[in-house]
């Protein structure tokens, strides 16, 4: 059983909501001799670039063109970090709210990885399926001010909506979230509500379905644009 953990927070071990991630894997660790952790820290990752020859090169691909040397070596990191995570039963992101939404490294390392043939692909109707199945996510967030359900604030969280929905569209349909709310607002609320969310942690590794085989990704895995014949024509895809 193979957990990727996505770390968003440049605070590293000062973070309160690592704490909360860490108690969640180390109680998987004590259920599951054969798990195994890769932690990808985003601030510290040299990700890919979303410009210039990758950009040429996605074209070249869902257009069923050849990529030159140049082209190929320039998509090759765009490959292999869309690899490292299909390659996951399970995955961990670690991520405090930033202007009511994602920190802009996970926004980047999104659209970096959710790309046609890898985590999703059109039919033949030009409708696009997510290829993520038997995949479980669980989002660990924290937030200065409380964005829960029955809050007057809730309105504004775009985090938790934005990531349901894309990796949703990737295919995830078990996805939890974790979530400390007021950690800004005092120190006594900060411990209630990390604590709170390290016992959640703690509950949802104990009591929930964990996948128990790794995941096997094809050697010759491509990005593939499928054209619709009732239109004639491709599927536009947004730069």
């Amino acid at each position: 059983m193979h957990l990727l953990h996505i770390i968003a927070t440049p605070r590293s071990h000062e973070s309160h909501t690592i704490r909360v991630s860490n108690a969640l894997i180390e109680e998987l660790y004590g259920r599951y001799p054969d798990l195994t952790v890769t932690v990808l820290d985003l601030f510290k990752a040299d990700l890919p670039a979303i410009a210039g020859a990758n950009i040429e090169s996605k074209y070249k691909l869902m257009t069923g063109q050849a990529l030159d040397t140049y082209h190929q070596s320039c998509w090759d990191a765009i490959d292999a970090t869309c690899r490292q995570f299909l390659e996951a039963d399970i995955y961990v992101i670690t991520t405090p709210m930033w202007n009511l939404s994602v920190p802009y490294v996970l926004k980047y390392y999104i659209d970096a990885i959710v790309q046609p043939g890898y985590l999703f692909r059109y039919n033949e109707c030009g409708v696009a399926e997510g290829l993520l199945k038997d995949k479980k996510m669980v989002v660990v967030t924290s937030r200065g001010g409380d964005y829960s359900p029955d809050s007057a604030l809730h309105a504004f969280d775009f985090l938790e909506p934005y990531l349901r929905a894309i990796f949703g569209f990737a295919g995830i349909a078990d996805l939890q979230f974790i979530n400390a709310h007021g950690m800004d607002i005092s120190a006594a609320a900060r411990r209630a509500s990390q604590l709170k969310a390290i016992g959640e942690a703690r509950a949802l590794a104990a009591n929930s379905h964990w996948p128990a085989a790794e995941t096997t990704v094809p050697a010759d895995l491509q990005p593939v644009f499928l054209t619709a014949p009732a239109l004639g024509q491709q599927v536009p895809v947004a730069a």
